[in-house]
């Protein structure tokens, strides 16, 4: 991993506190970065498989040390990724202050006019913003994405503010938030202007750090698909004291993490200005060795974990063409040149590959923990168990009695015997004579 793009080297060389743990510092910029690369669609088997995909990570420390010195210098890390897209969220802040004021002017306007038989009520601006609160109802995150062309990300050190969210009554945003992965359509409905409104394409992120305990709350089994979607760094605790006052430069890291994010806005403009979507694609030869490598992996882990883990396996091959596509579009970062289709190198791919290798594993340690599910006892079919219950021939007399054994109501017993009559399961060959067939 050490040809690497300079852009993308610079950045990372400061975002770890281990140098025990090169990929943990890819994965943290590669998910702040996910969502402000602009479109670069690639198309295979007619589906666009781009930037508007999202990466998740949730970076996990030792069970036996909630609050433990690495959660703490992780969530340091994590602050100091934010900045990359702050400039981005901070410009977007500021123009939807501008288009509010104006609004607020047009709105003074329009209500001390006397006569407003030609004059159209103003329309409220919409709420710009890149970071957004995990603390949000549904149809809040919803509309917020919405208002900011599907785009979003979603930036916490503690993950149970997640987990806690969607506990509630209106925040549970986990349909969203699996939608999103696969860039399908999000509909909700806005209660205040009774408005339908459909979220075409979302693209959303989120960055999280937490504990095993957070996880397990926030994602407590993988059966609807939300866990297949994440990306998972495991940390275990290393008893080793480290210096904290390492490090003889004069420019502190809140500073150097300023520059490089006025740096990514530059970029991020100069992309946003091109007339036509960048395509990306993977070299024959790529395509081959992913393939070949997926496949291994799918056997492998089927084995290890069970098919419930297959849709993880699946969808970090997704992951993976992704983070190829971010590797490489830092490489225009750092040269300047712009070329259609941007075609992956050898090296970008590699990384991204071995990259995924490394994540495989540690979502397997992470999905090893989940609690286990316990099955709840099949409640046995009322109708089935009345017929079974039934004698070979029997009376009214004798079909309410079986009913009031089973705690069935005389009237549903009736009714019982009926259907049954109607289908042929039974026979009232004479008054008051029933026979089973």
């Amino acid at each position: 991993m050490n040809q690497n793009p300079v852009s993308f080297g610079k950045i990372s060389r400061h975002c770890c506190f281990d140098k025990n743990c090169p990929a943990l510092k890819f994965v943290k910029v590669l998910t702040v970065l996910f969502r402000k690369i602009p479109e670069i669609p690639k198309f295979d088997n007619g589906e666009s498989r781009g930037f508007r995909g999202y990466g998740r990570k949730v970076a996990t420390n030792n069970p036996r040390s909630r609050v433990s010195k690495l959660a703490e210098l992780f969530a340091v890390r994590l602050t100091l990724c934010r900045k990359l897209v702050e400039p981005i969220h901070r410009a977007l802040r500021e123009q939807a202050k501008a288009e509010y004021e104006e609004y607020q002017r047009q709105l003074t306007e329009y209500t001390t006019a006397k006569d407003k038989a030609d004059l159209e009520r103003p329309q409220e601006p919409p709420l710009r913003m890149l970071i957004i609160p995990a603390n949000n109802s549904a149809t809040g995150l919803f509309q917020i994405l919405n208002d900011n062309k599907g785009i979003g990300l979603i930036f916490e050190t503690e993950g149970d503010t997640l987990a806690q969210t969607f506990k509630s009554e209106h925040g549970n945003y986990s349909d969203g938030f699996r939608k999103a992965f696969h860039h399908e359509t999000i509909s909700y409905n806005r209660r205040k202007d009774r408005e339908y409104v459909e979220l075409e394409t979302p693209r959303l992120s989120a960055l999280l750090s937490g504990t095993p305990k957070q996880v397990s709350t926030l994602i407590p089994n993988a059966e609807n698909g939300l866990f297949s979607r994440f990306i998972f760094y495991y940390m275990n605790i290393l008893p080793v004291w480290k210096d904290v006052f390492a490090g003889d430069s004069d420019q502190t890291l809140d500073d150097y993490f300023r520059h490089l994010g006025d740096r990514f806005f530059d970029f991020y403009k100069t992309l946003q200005c091109q007339p036509d979507p960048l395509r990306f694609c993977l070299t024959a030869t790529q395509q081959q060795q992913f393939n070949a490598y997926f496949s291994q992996a799918q056997n492998q882990y089927l084995y290890l974990c069970g098919i419930d883990y297959l849709a993880t396996v699946r969808r970090l091959g997704l992951i993976t063409f992704r983070v190829a596509m971010i590797l490489t579009a830092l490489r225009v970062m750092d040269s300047g040149h712009i070329a259609t289709p941007l075609i992956c190198s050898d090296t970008d791919f590699q990384t991204a590959l071995e990259l995924v290798k490394i994540l495989i594993q540690h979502a397997a340690r992470v999905f090893s923990d989940l609690p286990a599910e316990q099955e709840k006892p099949k409640q046995p079919n009322q109708k089935q168990l009345f017929l079974e219950s039934l004698p070979p021939e029997f009376s009214r007399q004798d079909y309410l009695a079986t009913a009031k054994r089973l705690e069935i109501p005389d009237k549903t017993a009736e009714k019982h015997i009926a259907k049954f009559t109607q289908s042929g399961l039974i026979n009232h060959f004479a008054h008051d004579k029933y026979k089973k067939i």
